[in-house]
């Protein structure tokens, strides 16, 4: 019987164990889409016990436990942080087949240098040994951002977020690691929201533009985006609940944009005109400034209107929305490339089922004018595990080009979260390795060096153009 978490876990085959030990063990870690807070990495924090860097905001864990039947008073209620962490190990040890199970056990080995097993047993005794790590001088933010092998990190920014601590952190000569921001522009984008005319006057505010039309809107975004750029960023994100196209004219646009400043509501197909045109407007803005754009799509979000109405958003009540995008999404990305605006692109859908449509969609926009100007992004969030990593690698190597995928990201809230990347490194080789050990690709050092050492960081560096160098 294997031993449980070994040096060769997920690692079955000799030709898997020596590309990941060989080549992906040794890369460096580069996270381009994360959501952790870049005031904790300027004000370099310590935490005063695991239940914080742990059970914090992170609703993976929540669901489980919720699953496991426990009270919300020990989740995200009042309950100490030692009687949340007690109900989180004894949630663990059920959740066998599931990556909380490995990514747990993997960051208590990391970072806490702890080789047993968290249960409802052993929670005292894991409990005082990371308390006691987490008191270390070199167990910061910082020091834990620097541990894990970590170049750059993007962070997750609206466009009215001042960027303090992103310019702190720069101009931090004892701190090397980049800390970028990322362009998120969902709330100027989500009119139907009740909340959108508070937001517009903010935007108004830090950009200085009069926002009284569609045409105003672009202006004082473009403002935000030069403000961004001046900072470092080259990367924007997306959450899409549906892929629109609904192209209609500019006069129909503003007509409907018009509407909405009056305060009415818009209705589903006003909103998805304007947002269409909304999407069509920042894709030509990213095209021509460089930028990669982020996409992610197939989520169906705050199911639970009890639980939504205690928490609110982003406490884990989210689900695959099983709306199949394809021919929408090639014909988005048909109207920017038709007037040569597309920008380097990268698709994510939390649908598996997406995995082929999205494959042979990023066939029609390749161009010479990127090597994988269009990606398929890494199995995100409900995906994000060894058969969902698996597959999305599978499909894309079907039908794409594999050794041109820019790998794994967090999208993650926790600064443990960088073991991620040991896992999805496993995985891959243990897919590689196994082709070619049934002969289906040639054991070529050199080739596969490269593809290995590519898929893990070589092509992130690439494709979005960072100050960096390969590996």
């Amino acid at each position: 019987m294997k031993p449980f978490l070994d040096a060769d876990f997920l690692l079955s085959t000799e030709s898997a164990q020596k590309l990941y030990h060989n080549y992906a063990e040794k890369m460096p870690v580069l996270d381009y889409h994360c959501h952790i807070d870049p005031k904790e990495i300027w004000e370099d924090r310590k935490f005063e016990n695991i239940t914080q860097v742990w059970l914090g905001g992170d609703h993976y864990k929540w669901r489980q436990m919720r699953s496991n039947g426990v009270d919300e008073r020990y989740i995200t209620g009042d309950a100490t942080d030692r009687e949340k962490f007690q109900k989180w190990a004894e949630t663990l040890e059920l959740a066998i087949g599931n990556p909380l199970y490995h990514w747990s056990h993997l960051e208590l080995r990391r970072y806490f240098g702890y080789e047993g097993i968290l249960n409802g047993r052993t929670a005292e005794e894991v409990w005082n040994l990371c308390n006691e790590k987490l008191q270390q001088d070199d167990m910061t933010v910082r020091g834990l951002i620097k541990r894990s092998g970590v170049t750059l990190i993007c962070t997750t920014d609206d466009p009215v977020d001042t960027l303090e601590y992103h310019e702190k952190i720069a101009a931090d000569d004892t701190f090397d690691v980049q800390v970028l921001p990322a362009w998120r522009p969902d709330k100027a984008m989500n009119l139907e929201k009740p909340e959108y005319l508070d937001y517009i006057a903010r935007l108004e505010s830090v950009s200085g533009v009069k926002i009284d039309s569609f045409r105003a809107l672009k202006e004082a975004l473009c403002v935000r985006m030069d403000y961004f750029a001046a900072r470092g960023c080259r990367v924007s994100d997306h959450a899409l609940e549906y892929v629109m196209y609904h192209p209609a004219s500019d006069e129909c646009v503003e007509a409907i944009y018009a509407k909405r400043l009056s305060g009415e509501a818009v209705t589903r197909e006003e909103e998805l005109i304007f947002k269409t045109a909304f999407m069509q407007a920042v894709g030509r803005e990213y095209h021509r400034r460089g930028w990669v754009m982020q996409l992610h799509y197939g989520c169906k979000r705050d199911n639970n209107r009890l639980m939504y109405e205690k928490l609110g958003a982003d406490t884990g009540f989210d689900c695959i929305n099983n709306y199949a995008p394809s021919s929408e999404m090639a014909d988005f990305l048909n109207a920017l490339i038709a007037a040569d605006e597309l920008p380097k692109t990268i698709l994510y859908s939390l649908n598996p089922n997406d995995n082929a449509s999205i494959g042979t969609i990023l066939g029609c926009f390749q161009d010479s004018s990127a090597i994988a100007k269009i990606q398929q992004g890494s199995a995100w969030w409900f995906n994000d595990h060894k058969t969902g990593m698996t597959e999305q690698m599978t499909s894309l190597a079907n039908l794409g080009l594999l050794g041109n995928f820019i790998g794994m990201l967090t999208d993650s809230r926790s600064f443990l979260s960088y073991t991620r990347h040991e896992y999805f490194r496993r995985i891959a080789c243990e897919l590689i390795g196994g082709w070619v050990d049934n002969g289906e690709y040639p054991d070529d050092e050199v080739a596969l060096a490269r593809i290995i050492k590519g898929i893990s960081y070589n092509n992130a560096v690439r494709y979005f153009g960072f100050d960096l160098e390969q590996k």
